[in-house]
């Protein structure tokens, strides 16, 4: 019978999370997967998780490039899981065994979040979880999912989505923002950032798919070097009244054209790019630190605690204080 063994000395259990397997998944997203949830970071303060590998039998499953996935948990475990994970296909029109089906359906009925990377967005959908919700994929396969599934609201742009507790993400880089966002809900920034640091990638992007969709004609370096100089700055002085103006001019160009050369190189626009770094910076302030609500949004920036509430109910669903409660070391 599958079970984890109870925690009896006290340390707090450990996060369940499910490496949903069958034949055809992507050895790419099984190792994204792995690194994330199957690393011990515990030396580091991030929580211990018990990640399993889930199919509907044991037996080894062959991966591409002369790999293979042994599983060590069979279909039962998912009435356990926290988090289920379902990785990209390497055909994305292959269907996922009925049993896979049925139990990720048996999941979602009960609440279990749902995760799929990249084209893992298939095997959600065949499992009818996708119907009349938005989804995401990798920008080449979003009209071949919507034809395969017409019934699902493909959004072709955004780096990962949740609807009605699915998640789903674009591809590749994009399985790995979605991995870390999803450490970083369930367990707060730092452990996101201790994460995104091992991994040596960023802990959160901005932007969208469209970024790497279009290919602008290549700006000289100094502009790049500029604007890198720029971003630093800011963040140095996120306690100031910075304005998209104050960044143009430190960069020495027009707020216009500021604004676009800082897009393409970033997908993200000035003004949300300085949000989206004032929010991450209020984070770490209430995580680690017990100031109180005013001076945390003064120190990240937002002028008062009402703008600073705003801005986490619209990036974060929840509030600065309930944060706290949550996060804080």
């Amino acid at each position: 019978m599958d079970s984890t063994p109870s925690r009896v000395d006290g340390t707090p259990p450990r996060h369940r999370v499910a490496l949903l397997a069958f034949p055809g998944i992507r050895a790419f997203d099984v190792s994204v997967i792995t690194e994330v949830w199957g690393t011990d970071r515990t030396d580091r303060g991030v929580p211990a998780f018990d990640l399993r590998r889930v199919a509907a039998d044991r037996v080894p499953i062959p991966l591409r490039g002369g790999l293979s996935l042994t599983p060590d948990r069979t279909l039962g475990w998912l009435d356990r899981a926290e988090l289920i994970l379902i990785p990209g296909l390497d055909d994305h029109l292959s269907t996922a065994p009925d049993p896979v089906l049925r139990a990720l359906r048996r999941a979602h009925r009960r609440g279990t979040p749902i995760a799929a990377l990249c084209g893992g967005a298939f095997t959600v959908a065949q499992a009818g979880l996708l119907d009349g919700r938005r989804a995401v994929t990798h920008w080449n396969l979003a009209e071949l999912l919507r034809a395969a599934h017409p019934e699902v609201a493909v959004e072709p742009d955004a780096l990962f989505i949740e609807d009605s507790n699915i998640w789903t993400s674009a591809g590749t880089a994009a399985g790995i923002d979605l991995c870390l966002h999803l450490v970083r809900t369930a367990h707060g920034a730092e452990a996101a950032s201790t994460v995104a640091r091992s991994m040596v990638t960023a802990p959160f992007r901005t932007g969208t798919q469209a970024q790497f969709i279009e290919h602008p004609t290549p700006r000289v370096d100094r502009d790049a070097d500029a604007l890198a100089a720029v971003r630093e700055d800011a963040i140095r002085r996120l306690h100031e009244p910075l304005t998209v103006a104050d960044l143009a001019a430190r960069a020495g160009m027009s707020p216009r054209s500021f604004a676009r050369h800082f897009t393409a190189a970033t997908g993200s626009t000035p003004l949300r790019w300085l949000l989206d770094q004032r929010v991450a910076a209020a984070q770490k302030l209430l995580e680690h630190t017990d100031l109180p609500m005013p001076e945390v949004a003064r120190r990240a920036g937002f002028g008062s605690e009402v703008t600073m509430r705003q801005h986490f109910a619209a990036r974060l669903a929840t509030s600065p204080r309930a944060y706290r409660a949550s996060f804080a070391r």
